[in-house]
C-alpha cells in the first residue's frame, strides 16, 4: 500500500465539471494498493499517516500532526501510484491491485479514516476525477508499506 501525503492549504475533487468534495488546510491523500495488501496493512498505514508530524510549530519546526492543527483530509484512490516505467515509455500497472479487490480495501480504508478522524472528504473510486490542490510548502511524503513494515 502506498499513500502519497500532500500537505495542502486547500483541495477539491470535481467529476464531470461538478465539485463533489472540498477541504481547507490539511492532507490530500492519494491512496494505492498492490498485491498482498490487506486490512492489517491498511490499519498500520492509517495509523502512521495520522501520526505524521509535518506541520510547523511555533518555532517553524515540522513538529505538529494533522489533529494538532485541526486539519482536514481529502482521500482519493490512485492506482497509478504503482505504475512502473522500468521498461519502455508507457507505464505498466501490473503491480497495482485488481480493481475489485482494491475497491474493497479502499472502502475499508475510507471508513476507518472517517471513524478515526473528524473531518474527511473523498473522491469516487475508479472515476475520472479532477483533483485540485494548493500544495503547502510544497510538502509531500510517500508512505510505502513495503518500506515501513517489511
Amino acid at each position: 500500500m502506498r499513500i502519497l501525503v500532500q500537505r495542502v492549504l486547500s483541495s477539491s475533487v470535481s467529476i464531470e465539471g461538478k465539485k463533489v468534495s472540498e477541504i481547507g488546510k490539511g492532507f490530500l491523500l492519494l491512496v494505492g494498493f498492490t498485491h498482498g495488501d490487506d486490512e492489517a496493512i491498511v490499519k498500520k498505514m492509517l495509523d502512521k499517516m495520522l501520526k505524521l508530524r509535518i506541520f510547523a510549530d511555533e518555532n517553524g519546526k515540522t513538529n505538529l500532526s494533522l489533529a494538532a492543527v485541526g486539519g482536514e483530509v481529502m482521500s482519493v484512490s490512485q492506482f497509478t501510484l504503482y505504475a512502473s516505467c522500468k521498461e519502455g515509455n508507457r507505464p505498466s500497472f501490473v503491480n497495482a491491485m485488481e480493481a475489485s479487490k482494491a475497491s474493497a480495501l479502499y472502502e475499508y480504508f475510507f471508513q476507518l479514516l472517517k471513524e478515526n478522524y473528524p473531518s474527511v472528504q473523498g473522491g469516487v473510486f475508479q472515476t475520472d476525477m479532477q483533483v485540485s490542490l494548493v500544495n503547502d510548502g510544497p510538502f509531500t511524503v510517500l508512505l510505502d508499506s513495503k518500506e515501513l513494515f517489511a
